[in-house]
C-alpha cells in the first residue's frame, strides 16, 4: 500500500486514517466535492509527512468517469482504492418523500457501485492491489430505524463481495469494512448512542486490515462481529417486534 486514492477524502470518519497514512509517507489522491476542504487536508496530510498528496474536486455520484481519467493519467499505478464516502439521512424522512431514499440510495449504493465498477479496470488490468469499501453494520439486517440506509449499505456489501470473487483470479484484494455507529459529523445528533466508537480506534482498525492480506471483511470494533452475528439468528416473528 503505496499510492492510495481516496473517494470521499473530506469525510470526518476517515481523517484520523489519512493521519496514519501520511506518517507512514504514503502517496495519496484525495478525492471529494470541497475545494476547500480538500486544500485543507491537503496542507495537514503534508505536514505530517505524506510523500505526495493530490486532490481532485468532484461530486462522486455524478462523474465516474472523470474520477478514473484523473487518476489514470495523473496518478498513475495506484495500488489501492478506498471508498468512503455516504450520507445518512433520516429514516422518517425517507418515508415521508420517496426523492429523499432514492437521493439515499444512489449517494450510498448506485454511485458507488459504478465507481468501484469503473476502477475495477485498474486492478485487472494491473493484477495485483487492494480495493476496498466502508459499508456499515447497519446493512446486516434490516431496521426499523434505518432501513433505506441500511438497505443501501447492505447492497453495497453484497456487491463488493461478488467483485472479491470476480477479482480474485486475478490477483486483486476487495476488503469489506463495516464499522459501527462512529463519532462523525453524521452523526452528531446521535452522540448518545450506545457503542459508539471513537473514530481513532476504527482508523486503527482500517489501517491494520489494509495493510493486512488476512481478512476480506472486517467488523469495527471487532465486537460487532459477534453482536451482528447474534442478532442475525432471532428469528424475524420476534426481531420485527424489538424497538430498534
Amino acid at each position: 500500500m503505496k499510492r492510495i486514492v481516496i473517494l470521499g477524502a473530506t469525510s470526518t470518519m476517515i481523517q484520523p486514517l489519512l493521519r496514519r497514512m501520511a506518517a507512514d509517507g504514503k502517496e495519496l489522491l484525495l478525492v471529494a466535492r470541497s475545494q476547500e476542504r480538500l486544500d485543507a487536508v491537503r496542507s495537514d496530510l503534508r505536514a505530517r509527512g505524506a510523500a505526495n498528496v493530490l486532490t481532485f474536486e468532484a461530486d462522486l455520484t455524478a462523474s465516474p468517469d472523470l474520477v478514473y481519467s484523473f487518476a489514470e493519467q495523473c496518478f498513475c499505478d495506484f495500488d489501492t482504492l478506498l471508498l468512503s464516502y455516504g450520507t445518512m439521512l433520516d429514516q422518517a424522512l425517507c418515508q415521508a418523500d420517496v426523492e429523499f431514499a432514492a437521493r439515499e440510495l444512489q449517494t450510498n449504493l448506485i454511485s458507488a457501485v459504478v465507481l468501484l465498477t469503473v476502477f475495477a479496470r485498474h486492478f485487472e488490468q494491473r493484477r495485483s492491489g487492494v480495493i476496498a469499501g466502508i459499508t456499515s453494520v447497519a446493512g446486516d439486517r434490516g431496521r426499523r430505524s434505518n432501513y433505506v440506509y441500511g438497505a443501501a449499505k447492505g447492497g453495497l456489501s453484497i456487491f463488493l463481495q461478488g467483485l472479491r470473487n470476480r477479482m480474485c483470479q486475478y490477483g486483486v484484494r476487495v476488503l469489506t469494512i463495516k464499522p459501527g455507529p462512529v463519532v462523525t459529523a453524521m452523526t452528531a445528533d446521535e452522540s448518545n448512542m450506545p457503542m459508539i466508537a471513537d473514530s481513532e480506534k476504527v482508523a486503527r482498525d482500517i489501517y491494520d486490515a489494509l495493510e493486512s492480506s488476512n481478512s476480506d471483511v472486517i467488523y469495527t470494533p471487532r465486537q460487532w462481529r459477534w453482536i451482528m452475528a447474534m442478532l442475525k439468528l432471532v428469528p424475524e416473528r420476534l426481531f420485527k417486534r424489538l424497538p430498534i
